[in-house]
């Protein structure tokens, strides 16, 4: 079989996409002219250019808009216009800046801008002052204001966790680096660490991390939680733990279905599928050591899937969920070891019924060191 060795194609985030049209904007605003392609240097040197869509003027703004290609990554944002109008603002002013159409305003403390911002984060904030101070040189105060829109942006943000984390009325423009690299999950481990930061902020007590939409809605359901102390971790435990241990909250419950628990439960802290499959011998491991008969044992080992090994479980009155929800909580009790944090584990079936559970209990403490 051969194999397709096409690299993947990076894109570009939208904090990058405004810098470039604030540049042409600035441009227009000062000389009249839109500089077509524009330039702009990210924060780590690279200087791509991008082709504008938009180009309009009149006597108190421009308006320049590219249309953002974030490569080969499945982004939401991807083809969508970004929109940046400057304006001239009061001498001594500096920069200030508004959210036009699409773009979200901040409502809820613990995101890198404050409540009742835009929700414009402060790298691409830097590197829309820096692409106008490009073109204002020494000569020129950089009074000015920046209205950033994505027309339709706040029905793609339904399809994110915007709402969730206190950003209304349309997407954040993000983008510490300018560069989307396809499928490095960065924006989805950026959501799971703001929501923990908006949940902390919150006040909020207890957390649940879940893998799914079945299992969040599940756990949702059996605490009462609000929508600010969920958090989507999808197959990233590992990352969702180890910020939790540098950002703590008194309680967390890690929340999923048999399989990705039962991965968890093997020691496994990236869930995804390509990083390894369900281990029966280990189910089958679990079992016996929670006093499972053998015939129970080898129908496990016989199992294609670890639905079908909890179904003979259940023929068999054994309660095969509550020794693997142990055997999880081990292995996410090792990340937050020292800690005074509770955390539990509870798996849920396909009809969000809870299927196994371990208690909460503090890791701190529990493993012993290694002694030399």
């Amino acid at each position: 079989m051969v194999m397709d060795a096409t690299p993947l194609r990076r894109g570009w985030t939208t904090g990058a996409c405004a810098a470039a049209a604030a540049k042409a904007a600035y441009s227009a605003l000062l000389t009249g002219e839109f500089p077509d392609p524009v330039d702009v240097t990210l924060p780590k040197g690279q200087r791509p250019s991008f082709a504008l869509a938009v180009m309009r003027q009149d006597e108190h703004s421009a308006t320049a808009g590219i249309v953002k290609d974030a490569g080969d990554d499945p982004d939401v944002t991807h083809g969508a216009l970004v929109l940046v109008t400057l304006r001239r603002a009061t001498p001594g002013a500096g920069v200030v800046f508004r959210a036009g159409e699409g773009v979200g305003t901040v409502t809820r403390p613990g995101l890198p801008v404050p409540p009742g911002e835009p929700a414009i984060n402060p790298a691409p904030r830097r590197m829309i002052c820096a692409a106008m101070a490009e073109i204002a040189g020494q000569s020129e105060a950089l009074d000015v204001e920046v209205e950033i829109a994505i027309p339709g942006g706040e029905a793609l943000a339904a399809r994110t966790l915007s709402a969730r984390l206190g950003i209304i009325g349309g997407l954040s423009i993000l983008g510490t680096t300018g560069i989307i690299i396809p499928y490095s999950c960065s924006a989805w481990i950026h959501s799971i660490h703001r929501g923990i930061d908006v949940a902390r902020a919150s006040g909020i007590a207890h957390i649940a991390a879940s893998t799914g939409s079945s299992s969040e809605a599940a756990v949702q359901k059996l605490y009462g939680l609000p929508d600010v102390a969920l958090i989507d971790m999808g197959d990233f435990a590992g990352g969702t733990l180890k910020y939790l241990r540098r950002h703590p909250v008194p309680r967390i419950t890690i929340a999923g279905g048999v399989g990705k628990m039962t991965k968890l439960a093997q020691g496994l802290l990236d869930l995804h599928s390509k990083r390894g499959a369900v281990d029966l011998s280990a189910l089958a491991a679990f079992a016996q050591e929670a006093g499972a008969p053998s015939a129970l044992r080898e129908r496990i080992l016989a199992a294609n899937t670890a639905a079908e090994a909890f179904e003979h479980a259940v023929r068999h009155d054994f309660r095969l969920g509550d020794a693997v929800a142990q055997a999880a909580w081990r292995t996410a009790a090792r990340v937050l070891e020292g800690t005074e944090i509770a955390l539990e584990v509870v798996l849920f079936d396909r009809d969000g019924q809870p299927v196994g559970r371990s208690p909460f209990t503090s890791a701190h403490g529990i493993f012993p060191r290694n002694r030399r």
